[in-house]
């Protein structure tokens, strides 16, 4: 089901008194209307039916509304026009119908040259997403090659048992890709090996999935770290960027569903993020797996709502 925006939950601190350089976000952003000039696009999707089927910690389908009340004070330091498209939320446990009404909608943005800012909802999310960039590039983008960079402390390649989960999409994105001839390019960052089976990371190289390891991210080899995400953004025409909060420290980040034991702090993270945003190459992101039920005095949604103001901000700027 498609929800309409609820700007109710846009507002927050207002400083007149400096004009429009002192404007934050919710006083900038509007409900998305069909005849709107491309801006930057807030889209939810309202879901924990992956995280359930994943046997995981739900609560993640109230995760949009948590992070727009976080968003609202954000400073608007852009010029581009902000827009709050609204929720897909998934109903009677339909999550393959809400996945391909997200697809839809991404696709519809997409076409209308929006950057979408898609947020979770657990990371069945990706799936979602995905179709709605694959569709946009079989009607836009015919010949340009697409790469998925998930930060993530999970590989997210479980095969669906019967069906799809939080921990199953980048396994089905591949057997799209399979299904339709296209290259299936994944970099996961962040993975931990605690959290992944051996079977998940032979089904990683099965798949020539890229892997790069929480326990090498850190200040003495992030030179290396950042060269392979370069690589890997210079053989791809179009990014996809998707960040499970997971793949942040338990300390910096307990609202998701599996919190991890080590992590890539909010520092690393960041810096890793903005090479991938320089690439100029993003054309949507979204953030996975934020639960506030699990959250401690919103410190998770400030965490979250700074990372989407790192992706809005460069996407912003790119297309200024």
């Amino acid at each position: 089901m498609l929800q309409l925006a609820d700007m109710h939950l846009w507002s927050g601190r207002t400083d007149s008194e400096d004009g429009r350089a002192g404007e934050r976000w919710h006083q900038r952003i509007s409900p998305l209307q069909l005849d709107d000039p491309p801006g930057m696009t807030i889209l939810g999707f309202a879901s924990d039916e992956g995280v359930r089927r994943n046997k995981g910690r739900i609560g993640a389908a109230k995760g949009p509304r948590i992070l727009r009340l976080a968003m609202a004070n954000l400073p608007a330091t852009f010029d581009a026009p902000l827009y709050d498209a609204g929720n897909v939320r998934v109903e009677r446990e339909d999550l393959e119908s809400a996945q391909s009404l997200l697809g839809a909608r991404i696709n519809e943005l997409l076409g209308a040259g929006h950057f979408p800012l898609v947020l979770g909802g657990g990371h069945e999310i990706a799936f979602g997403s995905y179709q709605g960039i694959a569709r946009w590039m079989r009607e836009h983008q015919r010949d340009s090659s697409l790469g998925i960079i998930n930060f993530d402390a999970h590989l997210d390649l479980r095969t669906p048992s019967p069906k799809g989960s939080s921990g199953t999409p980048f396994f089905q994105i591949a057997e799209q890709c399979r299904i339709n001839g296209r290259e299936f390019n994944y970099l996961c960052v962040g993975a931990a090996d605690n959290a992944n089976t051996p079977a998940l990371y032979q089904r990683a190289d099965e798949l020539g999935t890229e892997v790069i390891r929480d326990r090498e991210i850190n200040s003495w080899n992030l030179k290396k770290v950042k060269a392979q995400i370069r690589e890997f953004t210079d053989k791809v025409d179009f990014i996809y960027l998707t960040v499970c909060l997971d793949v942040l420290p338990a300390a910096e980040m307990p609202a998701v569903s599996a919190p991890s034991g080590r992590g890539v702090s909010m520092a690393l993270l960041e810096e890793l993020l903005d090479m991938v945003l320089d690439s100029n190459k993003v054309c949507l992101a979204d953030m996975a797996e934020f639960n506030p039920y699990f959250d401690i005095e919103d410190h998770g949604a400030r965490t979250a709502a700074r990372l989407c103001f790192q992706i809005v901000n460069s996407a912003a700027h790119r297309t200024a």
